[in-house]
């Protein structure tokens, strides 16, 4: 197969939908942007969850993988026409409104395109800041998505979707929230909670989607609760403020159900040596397959699968192949005295935005996908070839 190469473990994916669907129920929604390909999207399915699509090409993925549309669930900041159109022409399940603009691109598109009306979410920003890095944060009374809370945006989108409801664009089923990603701390679902539960009772209305954003440990000495253990924070903090019994709670994990699926492994190709300084170790890949570090500053761990149970002495600083000196894959790595070039190297927990946010910087050809079971594997992305970066070129 070569390297780079994400490799998933197809029981582990399977496991954390499982959980998730025993833990909240029917309505769960796998977040697709976390990692999706067409095996993807009918493994999620076919463990009962439904899907969450965020562009027109998550949804067309989805559709291809014989999702149905009607377990699928349609968000987006901005959503075109053209993907509005697609949404209704297909019949997803929801649409999860996120802006006036967006309410008006409905009341004109529904009659045009000719479907039934349009069962919707409002998004609705309930002023939660998370604890989590800053660009992931999306809780907070200042954000491109949703209707504030705390302004009374989110009254008047409620106003006006109960307007067009009278003219048989939309039905408004529920209220989506969502505070952010890399959510380690259960306490601030809690406060999600709480700072809707006022609001949204006495609407009446029958869903409450509570978002995602659950964290998952990337490196040693970090922990995090399980889905089991957020559904029933939620749960329980729902009943104590007062959230009807009878309202269809769901939520949208994404990177809780696969980032611990998945390893990447790498070629090493140099290793330089700077006295005094530091080891630099050079892989086949880097920032392309997995830009979150330079992102985020996301941490990574890494090993050799030639020696997982040997003494790791040698600090090295693992970086890529790009033309940029932040090109960092892993900061701080511990690995065995005799690491030498052509060695694999493996970095765990790489399940979740990294083939999703995969580019072809420096033209370098994206990795493959294989899925792991039952000590067999199968290719479900093939490698791109360099004949494929010609592809779009007129």
């Amino acid at each position: 197969m070569g390297t780079p190469l994400f490799v998933y473990d197809e029981a582990h994916l399977r496991a954390r939908c499982r959980e998730a669907r025993s833990a909240w129920g029917e309505a769960v929604a796998y977040a697709t942007k976390a990692f999706l390909c067409r095996a993807m999207a009918a493994l999620a399915h076919e463990e009962g969850m439904s899907l969450d699509v965020s562009t027109g090409g998550e949804l067309h993925v989805a559709l291809a993988a014989g999702v149905p549309a009607d377990r699928l669930v349609m968000h987006g900041n901005n959503k075109s026409d053209a993907e509005l159109t697609a949404a209704l022409a297909a019949g997803v399940g929801r649409i999860v409104v996120d802006s006036n603009d967006e309410l008006d691109r409905l009341e004109r598109l529904v009659p045009v395109v000719g479907t039934r009306p349009a069962a919707v979410l409002l998004r609705v920003t309930p002023g939660v800041e998370a604890h989590t890095h800053e660009y992931v944060r999306t809780g907070q009374d200042d954000s491109k998505f949703g209707f504030g809370l705390a302004s009374g945006m989110a009254d008047e989108a409620v106003e006006r979707a109960r307007n067009l409801e009278d003219k048989g664009v939309l039905i408004l089923k529920g209220i989506h929230a969502h505070i952010g990603s890399q959510v380690f701390v259960l306490e601030s679902f809690d406060a999600e909670v709480e700072a809707l539960a006022g609001w949204f009772a006495p609407l009446q209305l029958e869903e409450l989607c509570l978002g995602g954003g659950l964290g998952v440990p990337y490196v040693e000495g970090e922990t995090a609760p399980s889905i089991t253990d957020w559904a029933a924070e939620v749960r329980a903090a729902c009943a104590r403020t007062g959230i009807p019994a009878s309202v269809r709670l769901s939520a949208e994990p994404g990177r809780s159900i696969v980032a611990g699926a998945a390893l990447t492994l790498y070629t090493v190709g140099t290793i330089k040596r700077l006295p005094g300084i530091r080891t630099y170790l050079s892989v086949d890949g880097g920032m392309s397959d997995n830009p979150r570090p330079v992102l985020y500053g996301s941490g990574y761990e890494a090993f050799l699968p030639r020696a997982v149970e040997a003494e790791r002495p040698l600090v090295v600083t693992v970086v890529g192949k790009h033309c940029e000196s932040g090109d960092v894959v892993v900061p701080t790595a511990w690995l065995p005295a005799d690491t030498r070039v052509g060695d694999v190297l493996a970095t765990p927990v790489t399940g979740a935005y990294g083939h999703s946010m995969a580019s072809n910087y420096n033209k370098v050809p994206r990795p493959p996908v294989v899925f792991v079971a039952g000590g067999r594997f199968r290719v479900v992305v093939r490698r791109e070839t360099y004949d494929d970066l010609l592809r779009l070129d007129a």
